[in-house]
């Protein structure tokens, strides 16, 4: 079995990689681990270069050691996996790498945002269960420990 975890440094990203090692076992399975830095648009002043973007290069950077974290400690559960950290669309790239591995699966978990803040930020987990190539599980953490 294929599985693609998207992983974001949080709380609710936590409860998918338990999730997949409480539900799935190891042998057999490979476990991609991807963390997508999703860039803020915003103009920047003419003397600088459109290409310079210190603070992309440091959420880069920060994305490859949550991947690296998240990967040792399926390692450690006994799970082969592999770890990437992409740049673009959230949405997009999660569809695209669980394309690109044949992923059987799509872990990943949801903030359970509603109202007004669902509207605006929208809600990559429900882009993605309704666009996915494979089955999705959306891991939810109980509104009381949130």
């Amino acid at each position: 079995m294929k599985i693609l975890l998207a992983v974001d440094d949080s709380k609710f990203s936590d409860a998918a990689l338990q999730a997949v090692i409480a539900q799935i076992p190891p042998q057999g399975t490979e476990v991609l681990v991807l963390h997508v830095v999703e860039p803020i648009t915003l103009s920047s002043p003419p003397q600088m270069s459109p290409s310079y973007t210190p603070e992309l290069e440091i959420q880069v950077k920060e994305g490859h050691e949550l991947v690296e974290r998240e990967v040792q400690k399926l390692r450690a559960a006994g799970f082969k996996t592999r770890g990437a950290v992409e740049t673009g669309d959230v949405r997009g790239k999660i569809l695209d790498a669980a394309a690109e591995s044949r992923a059987d699966l799509i872990v990943l978990g949801s903030h359970g945002r509603k109202g007004v803040q669902r509207f605006l930020l929208g809600s990559v987990a429900e882009n993605v269960a309704r666009h996915a190539p494979c089955s999705v599980q959306i891991v939810r953490i109980p509104n009381q420990a949130i």
